[in-house]
């Protein structure tokens, strides 16, 4: 198995634990809430679903997925995946913006705001760039830089 596959398949591995623990501790944190309990509970299983098919996978390879190794793709190591964690830093980035423009757009709505609504309308259009922009970067770079380490 390539270099570079293996590194992201640790690290979606890693993510996909990561966000199976923090889905229990929103379903816990918000019990009373049963919607967001119940559907974190679920996604949560989905998770760790995903983890194990995963280390079967990575197992068959001869390849092990340390739970306790530090997370792959952090920066470090070939130029090639540092730029892919760069772009995924950045595409995470954008992502989170966009979210905070959508949750202004929609109180700007509420409250009948107008220069907040024109203020969301205006710049969040370019967030969803940035995120197209860095999502294509990475659709076109990762098949070469994952398979050629």
């Amino acid at each position: 198995m390539k270099d570079g596959i293996a590194h992201t398949l640790r690290a979606l591995h890693h993510g996909e634990r990561r966000l199976a623990r923090d889905l229990v501790a929103v379903a816990e944190r918000h019990a009373e809430e049963h919607e967001v309990h119940h559907v974190a509970t679920d996604l949560a299983d989905w998770s760790r679903e995903h983890a194990g098919r995963l280390a079967e996978l990575a197992a068959a390879e001869g390849l092990r997925l340390d739970d306790d190794a530090t997370e792959p793709l952090s920066g470090a190591g070939p130029e090639g995946l540092l730029l892919l964690h760069d772009l995924r830093t950045l595409h995470l980035a954008a992502t989170e913006n966009s979210l905070h423009w959508e949750m202004l757009a929609q109180a700007a709505q509420t409250t009948r705001d107008e220069r907040l609504l024109d203020l969301a309308s205006a710049c969040h259009p370019r967030t969803l760039r940035q995120m197209r922009w860095t999502n294509t970067l990475i659709k076109q770079l990762s098949p070469q830089l994952l398979t050629s380490l």
